[in-house]
């Protein structure tokens, strides 16, 4: 509960502190073409014209029926600061749309990205995708199954990928063994009852198709399928020798997993930071 109002309360703040003497924010462009607020995304950049800077696209989780770019404020400001140019983006949620969709639309912020984020200070050829919880999902479904990009008529601009306590690395597997409780409802109406839907909407079902480079966090404390799908993901990601890094934090929940991301000095940073330096 403690840490739930924290979290609350910095992102209440965030209009305030956000006018940062060293960070510049630019706010609700649409990269859809469209008037949609689910289609709009936020970006973070020194005010100092630094130019080919690494990009980060932060995927925000929430169930997939829930969550907001304004939230991550923080997220954005602080990986700015380390001269990385961020953009958190917006993707159009449940009911109104199924996963699909969501993923599709993710792809297409990370289009607008790329065609756009050179003004900005940011490097079009160093764009590395995180997502927490079920924007881990979207994150590594869009960059592991080949049609997002291939209906966008581009190759997979994606350097690397970080999964921050990621959810739904196997909806398969998932909601095969799940409980059929709230949750179970809900992410069905996400996924559907077709389990060869679960199939397709699921990471890991095409990790043969992944080659760039991946940071994997979780927590010792969140939900049991993440952390045996987490670990999948890095065992399959090394049989397959992609270059994988995972990091186990201690004693951390779900919602604690990115909500310490809060304060800048948070360990998660320097981790980040040395896994784009590492990633040629």
């Amino acid at each position: 509960m403690r840490f739930k109002i924290i979290f609350m309360l910095f992102a209440f703040l965030g209009q305030v502190f956000t006018a940062s003497a060293q960070i510049r924010v630019e706010k609700n462009i649409n990269y859809a073409g469209n008037n949609s607020q689910a289609n709009t995304l936020n970006i973070y950049h020194k005010k100092a014209e630094i130019n080919n800077q690494d990009v980060i696209i932060f995927i925000h989780g929430g169930s997939w029926s829930s969550g907001k770019k304004e939230t991550y404020w923080w997220l954005g400001r602080n990986l700015a600061k380390k001269n990385i140019v961020t953009a958190v983006i917006n993707y159009p949620l449940a009911p109104s749309v199924t996963y699909k969709e969501m993923a599709a639309a993710s792809a297409q912020a990370v289009k607008w990205v790329r065609d756009s984020i050179a003004k900005y200070g940011g490097n079009p050829n160093r764009i590395f995708l995180m997502g927490h919880s079920a924007g881990g999902h979207l994150a590594e479904l869009i960059n592991a199954d080949p049609q997002y990009f291939k209906a966008l008529r581009m190759p997979n601009p994606i350097k690397g990928v970080i999964l921050n306590d990621a959810f739904g690395l196997d909806m398969n597997q998932y909601l095969t063994e799940a409980e059929k409780d709230n949750y179970y409802t809900d992410f069905i109406r996400t996924f559907s009852s077709d389990s060869k839907t679960w199939q397709i909407g699921s990471p890991l079902f095409y990790v043969q198709e992944i080659d760039n480079p991946h940071l994997i966090f979780y927590g010792t404390k969140t939900y049991p399928a993440i952390k045996i799908q987490s670990k999948r993901m890095n065992k399959e990601l090394e049989s397959l020798n992609v270059p994988v890094k995972l990091e186990i934090i201690e004693g951390k929940k779900h919602v604690p997993m990115i909500a310490q991301m809060i304060w800048g000095s948070n360990r998660l940073y320097k981790s980040i930071v040395n896994f784009l330096t590492e990633t040629k």
